[in-house]
């Protein structure tokens, strides 16, 4: 279409065009039953196969084992902060690695309700880098380990991922999951926003091993239980029925594509791209450590704020939208999820060489 833009979005953040344009052809009448999916009872059977296509699409995806559940959730990752310590108390503590902004929020939740031990941090370099763990800090007796793989506003990422030995490892995976190939198998829990890589917002989503549903106790309200979710196949209550079915819809895509291997080969296609052209600039300056990138949110840096205001206003001309840093680390990001087109980005890197050459 002539007049998409190239949405370099956090989030909610860019889609693929052919699960918009079925979104579009089915709005009204989704599979001839005469309604759209936002008009559906979540009991009825058209809306039973829409959500458990989608559980096993994903599932499919990730390689996800009968050991694990999936659970279609609401209130965003912010609510898991809150969800992950009342559902695995029992020694009353827990080890967490700070890497930035939503580390520091999951951080702070938690220590309304657990003694927190922080076994990493990165935040004296304003989190421009992924910090080695020292494994003598972590507690064997803490009741999980916790880690935000991805780092949205800093461009990072955990390219290993953390060993916990036999303590439940809990990721954050709201700007990573369906991103590159992760071993399920290695966490307890791993949860995400949908609106990176996955749908609209107000779907969140929770793979979880099963030995560590049910646990929560009597105190835990029903609505932040995760065996409420569990018991009733994610329908204890109406959910986000129409994100899960575009969710659905882009597990889909995903699996028509060639699944997560080879989105990961387009992604690092994608990140090479772009940080090449930086690496190579007198211009522009990246600012994450380079051995902790990102494949999916890059920020990168101009020499003046005059020259930034004036590369995001030609940007947004050229139909290349919400480039804007983060405030607290300034200057540009580009988010390249898995929607975001290969021709999205060599847009923005012919432009940023058309900027470098009028500005040197």
């Amino acid at each position: 279409m002539d007049n998409r833009v190239y949405n370099f979005s956090a989030g909610p953040a860019t889609l693929p065009l052919p699960v918009l344009e079925r979104v579009q052809r089915e709005l009204i009448n989704h599979e001839g039953h005469g309604m759209s999916v936002m008009e559906m009872s979540h009991r009825s059977p058209m809306y039973e196969e829409i959500i458990n296509g989608a559980e096993s699409q994903l599932r499919k995806l990730m390689n996800i084992s009968d050991e694990y559940s999936v659970l279609f959730l609401q209130g965003g990752a912010s609510m898991q902060f809150a969800m992950v310590p009342l559902n695995l108390k029992k020694n009353g503590k827990a080890d967490y690695i700070n890497t930035g902004m939503w580390s520091k929020k999951s951080i702070a939740q938690a220590k309304k309700m657990l003694d927190i031990n922080i076994v990493a941090t990165s935040e004296d370099k304003t989190f421009n880098y992924v910090p080695s763990i020292d494994k003598t800090k972590l507690d064997k007796d803490a009741d999980y380990l916790h880690f935000t793989i991805n780092n949205t506003i800093y461009g990072t990422r955990f390219t290993s991922i953390p060993d916990s030995g036999n303590v439940p490892l809990i990721t954050d995976a709201s700007s990573h999951i369906l991103s590159e190939k992760i071993n399920v198998n290695d966490f307890g829990i791993i949860y995400a926003g949908a609106q990176k890589n996955v749908g609209p917002s107000g779907l969140t989503i929770v793979i979880i091993r099963k030995d560590l549903i049910g646990n929560a106790g009597d105190d835990v309200p029903i609505m932040l239980n995760y065996k409420t979710y569990d018991d009733a196949g994610s329908m204890y209550n109406t959910p986000p029925t129409f994100s899960i079915y575009v969710a659905k819809l882009v597990f889909d895509w995903l699996n028509e594509n060639g699944g997560v291997s080879i989105m990961q080969k387009i992604n690092e296609e994608k990140a090479g791209l772009l940080y090449d052209f930086i690496d190579n600039s007198n211009l522009f300056t990246g600012t994450a450590r380079k051995e902790d990138r990102s494949l999916m949110c890059v920020p990168f840096l101009l020499p003046t704020q005059e020259l930034i205001s004036e590369f995001l206003k030609q940007t947004q001309s050229k139909g290349m939208v919400n480039l804007k840093g983060h405030r607290s680390v300034g200057g540009m990001r580009a988010c390249i999820y898995n929607a975001m087109p290969m021709d999205g980005v060599k847009a923005l890197v012919n432009f940023m060489k058309e900027f470098e050459l009028q500005n040197r």
